[in-house]
This record gives structure tokens, sequence and C-alpha cells, in this order.
């Protein structure tokens, strides 16, 4: 029992096995306390326990531990490589939070505030979740649980730093801030619940210059990946997050499957929004991936890009739909319209004698004014043939031999691009 006892400096528990209850309530560590390899045959009750520095779990065994906490840590919780026998609860307010390897036998709850955690490799087989608590956590017997220690930083979110090689069948995350999180690696992902108030990194918000030409992000959320990979490119743009830490060798290829499965899974839980931008990630780095892309699907995807966002941006589709209208309009007012409406002629030949008289009727070819080809009265015209080429239809006004051939041309690409427009629309009133 070390219940509200104080240890001062370093405190060591290294191999120790705590046969029944662990009682550490209210007890305050003001230097490390390592638990490493230790054995916790019973409950480790560290309810209201406050460190000052770390407390170190590493490799120790939680044979059938109900809860764990509520503490408080000023330092880093560790437990990589710790194992849990039974159901658990476990309520941290701490700076950081450790869990590489660490292995749940049954169900958990981690319910956290002000921890970035570090899930890297940790192994479950039920139901776990990790949760962001929004109020201080409250002890049985008093009022909030004070927070000495990390009440000085700017929030008490939630955030998650790795989940590398997690198998996220049965992981449940809840308002946590995913935007430095690295996702590669991780296994059915697609299958990951996301509740609450996930938020992941944003694409720079701000115009920026490549060599000579504007640069401008659709916001969107991304992967911290892609922020990392981004960044590391030769003609970067500035307002792409560079790697705090070494991601690995990630890039366009390794992150196209996150992207989809996270799609799957923002799809599965009717966040249609969500699940849009991770569509438009994916198909990006499916375009940059020249290694696994052919030249043909690379041409075809950078045109649906340039030309809709990948059926995402409606006001990109409209622009280039207003553009092709204006030359479709200025084509043939230069080129297309005659300078008068050909006249019908009747020619016929009266036979000697008299008899029935036969009269054929034909029009002159239309010829191209050499006067003033951009009047108003043109303009109506061309604009009347180019919005009925837009729905597919002929004007059936009298055009000279490139003015038909503009409208064909016309009547091919505007429609498609109205077709990329209505989609764009449809999906972004959709989701």
């Amino acid at each position: 029992m070390f219940e509200s006892a104080t240890f001062t400096g370093n405190a060591g528990f290294i191999w120790a096995t705590f046969t029944g209850d662990a009682v550490f309530e209210s007890a305050t560590f003001t230097g490390d306390a390592g638990f490493i390899w230790a054995t916790f045959t019973g409950d480790a009750v560290f309810e209201s326990a406050t460190f000052t520095g770390n407390a170190v779990f590493e490799s120790a065994t939680f044979e059938r531990a109900a809860s764990f906490g509520p503490l408080v840590c000023a330092g880093r919780v560790q437990l990589s490589g710790a194992v849990f026998g039974g159901p658990v609860t476990l309520l941290l307010a701490t700076r950081e939070l450790e869990c590489r390897r660490t292995r749940w036998s049954a169900t958990a709850e981690l319910r956290l505030r002000y921890a970035t955690v570090d899930f890297a490799h940790a192994v479950f087989e039920y139901p776990l979740t990790i949760a962001a608590e929004a109020s201080p956590f409250v002890l049985t017997d008093e009022g909030p649980m004070a927070e000495q220690g990390v009440d000085g930083a700017p929030d008490a979110r939630v955030r998650m730093a790795s989940l590398r090689g997690v198998d996220a069948a049965h992981l449940v995350l809840a308002d946590v801030d995913l935007s430095q999180c690295l996702f590669t690696g991780t296994v059915h992902l697609d299958q990951l619940r996301l509740e609450g108030a996930c938020t992941f990194a944003k694409v720079p918000s701000r115009t920026a210059w490549r060599r000579w030409r504007p640069v401008r992000f659709t916001e969107r959320r991304t992967l911290t990946e892609e922020h990392h990979w981004r960044a590391g490119q030769p003609a970067a743009i500035p307002g792409w997050n560079e790697a705090e830490f070494s991601t690995g060798h990630v890039g366009p290829a390794q992150m196209a499957p996150v992207y989809r499965a996270l799609r799957k899974a923002f799809e599965d839980g009717k966040n249609e929004p969500g699940a849009a931008d991770f569509y438009y990630g994916e198909m990006e780095m499916r375009r940059h991936d020249r290694a696994n892309t052919t030249r043909a699907e690379h041409g075809l995807l950078n045109g649906y890009w340039l030309l809709s966002g990948y059926g995402l941006r409606a006001s990109r589709a409209l622009g280039w739909l207003a553009a092709a209208m204006l030359v479709t309009i200025m084509l043939l007012m230069g080129f297309g319209l005659p300078k008068d409406d050909p006249k019908q002629e009747a020619t016929g030949t009266v036979p000697p004698g008299g008899g029935t008289v036969t009269f054929e009727i034909d029009k002159n070819d239309p010829q191209n004014p050499t006067g003033d080809r951009f009047s108003g009265q043109r303009f109506e015209k061309a604009l009347n043939i180019t919005l009925n080429s837009v729905v597919f239809r002929s004007s059936g006004q009298d055009l000279t031999t490139a003015g038909t051939y503009i409208e064909m041309a016309s009547r091919v690409t505007e429609p498609i691009l109205l077709g990329l427009a209505v989609l764009a629309i449809r999906n972004r009133v959709k989701r």
C-alpha cells in the first residue's frame, strides 16, 4: 500500500511483482517512476496519482486490471511492450503516451487529455477505443482531478502520432487530432471507425507562386505523409509541413491505398464530405505515381484533374465551359458566319412549244464577309449557335465550311464540359 505516498527523486520498481492489488492512490512521484517488467496480478490503483517526470511501464504485465488512473503525468507515460490481460479503461492526462507494441488481450478504452499518442505496432484483437476527454476527470469521492504540470498546454486535444503496423479492424477513434498521424503501414484501415470531430491535416490555404504562375490549393483533408512528401519535392511550394522525423520512403504509390481505405471508412460512416476529400487525395497520388501509372492513364488523370478536379471542382469545369463557349463564339464570328444568308434560287427550262417546266432549287455557297465581322448581329447569331451546341442541338443556321467544322467540334467538347460541371455540382451537393 502506497496510498498518498510521496517519492522524492526517481522511484524504481523494476521486475517487481505485486500480488493482489497495488495501491498508489494519490501518490506523488517527484521524479521519474520506473515499473519496467513489473507484474500486477490484481488491480493497479493509480487514481489521482501525480507524476512530475516520466511514468515508465515498459513491458509491464497487468493481468486483470479493470482500470488504470485517472492519473496526471507531466512527462511521458510509457506503456511500450506492456500486456493487458483483461478488459481495462485507462484515464490519463499526460503530454505523451507511448504504446509501441503494447498488447491488449481484451476490450480496452483509452480516455485521454493533452496526450500525443504513439500507437505504432500495438496489438489488439478486440474493440479498442481512443477518445479525447473534454473535461477534467472526476475522482471517485471528490471533484475534478487537478492537472498540475499539463494544464499549461494550449488545449486538451489528443493527437495521434502514429498508427503504423496496427490492425485497425477493431479500432475506434473519437474526437482526436489526426493532422500529424502516420497511417502508411496500417492494416485494415478501411474498417477504422472515426467518431466525433476527428481532424486531419489541411492543404496550404494561401496562394503561392511556382516560378511564373500562381498555385492555389482547394481546401481538403490530407494525410500528413502527403505534406512530408510534397515538402521534400525539388519544386516544393511553401506551406506544406516538413517532416519532423523520418517517414521512410513514403511516396504516392504508398499513399494512394491509404487514401482509398480511408475513403471507404468515411463512406461506411456516412461522412460524404470526408470521402470526397480522400477520393481527391487518392486520385492525386495516382496522378503523381509515375512508376505504376501508364502514360495513357497518366494523361487521362491529368486531363480529368485539369478539367474538373476529378469531378469535384464545379468552378473549374464551369470555367472551362465558359472559355470554350467564348472561343467558339469568336471563331464563328470570324470565320463561321457568312456575310449574308444565302438566298434560294430557282432555275428551269421551258420546253419549246410548252409542256412541263422543271425547276432546280439551290443556294449559293456561304461567303465570309469582307468588312466588319465582329458586330452585334453576328455575335447574337454566334451565341445562339453556341448555346445550341452545349445541349447537343443543331441551330439550323447557314454556316461556311469552317463554321460547320467549328460547330461540330463545339457539339462534341462543350456537352462534355457541361456534363463534368453537372457531375461536380452533384458530387458537392451530395457530399
